[in-house]
Parts: C-alpha cells; sequence; structure tokens
C-alpha cells in the first residue's frame, strides 16, 4: 500500500516539474516572438563613382553624378539623381559635343526580404529624366557621293563649329539594380537602366546625338545607363 502511494506521489511531482519546464519554454520563446528588430529610416547621400572613372578612360567624355534617396515605406523609396556630363561624339561625317546639367526624380521598390536587422535591396526603379544642355557642331562632312550614277568625289571637311545653346530633353526609365550595406550606414550600389525619349529639342538640321542625363540617343529614341554608387545613410528615426 505504501509502494503504491510513494508511487503516486513521485508521479505528481514528475508532472508538476515537466508542467513547469513547459510553462518555461513557453515564456522564453513568446520572449524571442515579441523581439521586434526596427530599421533605419533617412536621407542617404552619396556619388556615382563610374563616371569618374570614366572621365580618366576616355578622353571625350567628363562628368559627376550625386545620388540620393529617402526611406517612406518599409520596402518603398523616394530618389533622385543630378548631375553634370560633356561628351564629344565623333561619327563617319560628324563631331559634336553636347555638355550640360540633368536630373531624374522617382521612385524605387525594394524586392528583397532581409533578415533581422540587414539593409540590403534588390530593387526596381522608376525615373523621369530632364537635361538642359547646349550641342557644338565641331566639324561635318558633306556626304556628296553619287554612287548610283558612277560619280565619286571627295568633300572638303567644314571646320566652321556652330552652338546652339537651351536644347533639352524629357525621357523615362526603368531600373534595376542591387544596393548592399557593406559597413554600418555605407552601401554599394550598382544598377542598370532602360530609358525612353520622351522628347527633344535638336540643334537646327542636326540631330542630338548625346542628352547629359540620357547618355547616346539611338536611332530608336532609346538609350541605356549604368551606375556605380556609394552612398551614406544618416539616419533620422527607427521603425
Amino acid at each position: 500500500m505504501y509502494k503504491y502511494f510513494i508511487s503516486i506521489c513521485f508521479l505528481f511531482v514528475f508532472a508538476e516539474s515537466f508542467s513547469q519546464e513547459q510553462k518555461r519554454d513557453t515564456i522564453l520563446n513568446t520572449e524571442k516572438d515579441s523581439i521586434v528588430y526596427k530599421t533605419n529610416y533617412g536621407f542617404r547621400l552619396g556619388v556615382d563613382i563610374s563616371k569618374p572613372i570614366k572621365s580618366l578612360i576616355d578622353g571625350a567624355y567628363s562628368g559627376f553624378e550625386i545620388v540620393g534617396d529617402y526611406r517612406i515605406k518599409k520596402n518603398f523609396y523616394i530618389a533622385a539623381e543630378v548631375g553634370y556630363e560633356e561628351e564629344t561624339s565623333a561619327e563617319d561625317y560628324t563631331n559634336s559635343t553636347a555638355k550640360g546639367s540633368y536630373i531624374r526624380l522617382g521612385v524605387n521598390y525594394n524586392a528583397y526580404k532581409n533578415w533581422l536587422d540587414m539593409n540590403n535591396e534588390v530593387f526596381v526603379g522608376y525615373r523621369y529624366g530632364f537635361s538642359l544642355f547646349d550641342q557644338t557642331l565641331n566639324s561635318y562632312t558633306p556626304n556628296v557621293s553619287d554612287a548610283e550614277n558612277g560619280n565619286y568625289f571627295l568633300a572638303d571637311m567644314n571646320t566652321t563649329s556652330s552652338t546652339a545653346t537651351n536644347l533639352n530633353a524629357h525621357w523615362s526609365e526603368l531600373m534595376l539594380g542591387v544596393k548592399a550595406e557593406t559597413f554600418k550606414n555605407l552601401y554599394v550600389s550598382f544598377s542598370v537602366s532602360y530609358k525612353v525619349l520622351m522628347s527633344v529639342k535638336d540643334q537646327e538640321d542636326f540631330k542630338t546625338l548625346f542628352s547629359p542625363g540620357f547618355n547616346r540617343i539611338f536611332e530608336s529614341n532609346t538609350g541605356f545607363g549604368f551606375n556605380y554608387t556609394l552612398s551614406y545613410l544618416i539616419p533620422f528615426s527607427k521603425k
């Protein structure tokens, strides 16, 4: 009889101990689940380092660009780029130089799901671009050959330059890129863009070949862009 009574007591003690252990694990798990990892909201400012590199490699080009974005929601950013470019385009019959400033305004959407407190991005974006520039036709060679009638002769190159001021271009562009936080609040970003020209004011009797901010204008009125940026986040708050 005492043996059974002692066994029952041990059973109750074991059951109570197991119940307390389960409660403790439940409390710990609840505390872990309740931890919220907040992320920085603020203004990020940087530069496109691909442009000074291109300036060193290509003597016909010079330019710089300042980039910035501001986080408005968890995955949405207002973004802008402002810059200046000058490029000389040497074609078969023409040589021209375009130079001026530009601005691109739009938004980025971060499609990457970060772990814990990470702030990396795989983003898609849209920009509206506007540039104001001057273009100089440095020289040109008239194309006067008449191959159909068998007449071939060389025309003299005209080296009298002509400049048109206050030209402008408007365009839209779609972007795809990645942004990684390499050190605390310091980001490296790479992006490519596809641009569609909406309108352009050409120099009289000469088509615009290059627009600052848009790059080379192809016959289809499309273009491509490339950015490699370094930026720093100035945090205002955490959410």
